[in-house]
């Protein structure tokens, strides 16, 4: 199988706001940005980050070949049990994930 960074460019997550994450995924060309659209679901990108699919909102930028995706923090940022302030490790799970 065909993990996700191995299609996409760049994959990088951040803060979107102390109670928001937004994962980037820069295809880089527009075969990957197709075929990145299609395989990366709403259902199965909120099913990976245990999220409702409702919950999970979807950018789509062709001109630019982005797909973005920005779901509720399970904590709010700073929490004591919040384990990744900067919201940086979210991209490892959707680059790990088998297409």
């Amino acid at each position: 199988m065909t993990k996700a960074a191995e299609i996409a460019h760049k994959i990088r997550s951040k803060n979107a706001g102390p109670f928001w994450v937004t994962v980037d995924v820069f295809c880089g060309t527009p075969a990957a940005y197709t075929r990145l659209t299609t395989d990366l679901t709403t259902e199965t990108v909120a099913a990976l980050y245990h999220q409702p699919s409702q919950s999970l909102k979807r950018f789509e930028i062709p001109d630019l070949h982005v797909i973005k995706f920005s779901f509720p923090r399970p904590v709010v940022q700073g929490n004591r049990k919040d384990r990744d302030m900067h919201g940086a490790q979210w991209a490892t799970l959707l680059a790990e994930l088998d297409l």
